[in-house]
C-alpha cells in the first residue's frame, strides 16, 4: 500500500476507518493468521513514539508469532504523523489509524481494538511505561483459559508488582482513594484498573469494545466492568512500571474518571449494555 503524506491525510468517517498499512509484513499472511495485535493510542507523541515503536519491533520481530502494530492517532497537533512516516521505513507490520479529531484515549483504544485482526489484542501506552516483554507473563494465563489478562502496579492484585519510577505522592494518594470508589461502584476486586497494558482474546475484545461509551481516561473502568459482568475470566500479571513525567493526564482528569465511574454504574443498573 502506498505511503501517505500530510497533504492526503483523510478525516475518519464512521463506519469506515482510514487505516494506512505503511509497511507490509515481510511474510505474506491473511488477516486470520495474525496472532497478536498491539494497539498504541497516540496524541502528541512525536518525542516518545520512536523509542516505544523500536522496542515493540525488537520484541515482536524476535518472537515466533505473527503480529501487527496499530498506532491510533487521536488528532495530534505536533509532528507525530511525520515521525510515523519515517519510522515506517524501519518497522514491519505497522499500520496507522489516521484521525484528525481528538476524541480521547478511550475512543482511540476502542477504535484500534476493533480494527485489529489478531487472535490476541493488546493495548499499551505510547510512553512504554509497561514494557512489551510483560506479554511473556501473559501468554501462560491465556493458555490456561483466561479471556483477558491485565497488568497491575498494585501488589494486592499481583505479588511482585512494582513502580520502579513512581508517580508523585499526591497522584498515588488520589489513585488509592479513587480505586476504593471504583471498586464499590463498578469493578470490585481489582486494585489497579488504570494500568495501560491489557490484552484480550478477539471475541472478548469485540464484544466489550463494541459497547464502550467512555472516550477518555475512565475507559479502563468501563472495559473491566463489562468484562466482569460478561463473566470473562480475567488474569492479572505484576507490572514493572516506570512513570513518565510527560504524561498527558492532568489533575482535573482524576475528577473526570470518577464521573465516568458513576456513568458506568448507571449504565450497568439501567441495562444499557448487552449482557
Amino acid at each position: 500500500m502506498r505511503q501517505t503524506t500530510r497533504e492526503n491525510r483523510g478525516t475518519l468517517a464512521a463506519p469506515m476507518l482510514n487505516v494506512r498499512q505503511v509497511r507490509a509484513c515481510e511474510t505474506s499472511m491473511t488477516q486470520t493468521d495474525i496472532e497478536l495485535s498491539v494497539v498504541v493510542p497516540a496524541y502528541n507523541e512525536a518525542n516518545r513514539l520512536p523509542k516505544t515503536l523500536h522496542r515493540l519491533h525488537e520484541y515482536l520481530a524476535g518472537g515466533s508469532f505473527s503480529y501487527e502494530i496499530l498506532v491510533d492517532l487521536d488528532g495530534p497537533t505536533d509532528a507525530t504523523f511525520d515521525v510515523l512516516q519515517r519510522l515506517a521505513q524501519e518497522i514491519n507490520c505497522l499500520k496507522i489509524i489516521d484521525r484528525r479529531s481528538n476524541r480521547g484515549k478511550g475512543f482511540s483504544v476502542k477504535e484500534g481494538m476493533l480494527a485489529a485482526r489478531g487472535q490476541i489484542r493488546l493495548f499499551t501506552d505510547a510512553d512504554n511505561s509497561t514494557d512489551i516483554a510483560h506479554f511473556d507473563k501473559m501468554k501462560p494465563l491465556f493458555e490456561q483459559g483466561c479471556d483477558i489478562v491485565i497488568a497491575s502496579r498494585n501488589q494486592a492484585d499481583a505479588p511482585g508488582a512494582v513502580q520502579v519510577v513512581s508517580q508523585a505522592w499526591y497522584k498515588r494518594a488520589i489513585g488509592r482513594l479513587g480505586n476504593r470508589i471504583v471498586q464499590i461502584a463498578a469493578v470490585p476486586g481489582i486494585w489497579d484498573t488504570q494500568c495501560g497494558f491489557k490484552a484480550f482474546r478477539a471475541e472478548a475484545a469485540e464484544r466489550i469494545f463494541s459497547q464502550t461509551t467512555v472516550d477518555r481516561w475512565g475507559f479502563d473502568i468501563e472495559v473491566l466492568a463489562l468484562a466482569q459482568r460478561l463473566d470473562y475470566k480475567i488474569g492479572i500479571v505484576p507490572a514493572r512500571w516506570l512513570n513518565d513525567d510527560r504524561s498527558h493526564v492532568r489533575m482535573s482528569d482524576y475528577l473526570h474518571v470518577l464521573g465516568d465511574t458513576f456513568t458506568v454504574r448507571r449504565n450497568l443498573l439501567t441495562g444499557k449494555y448487552k449482557m
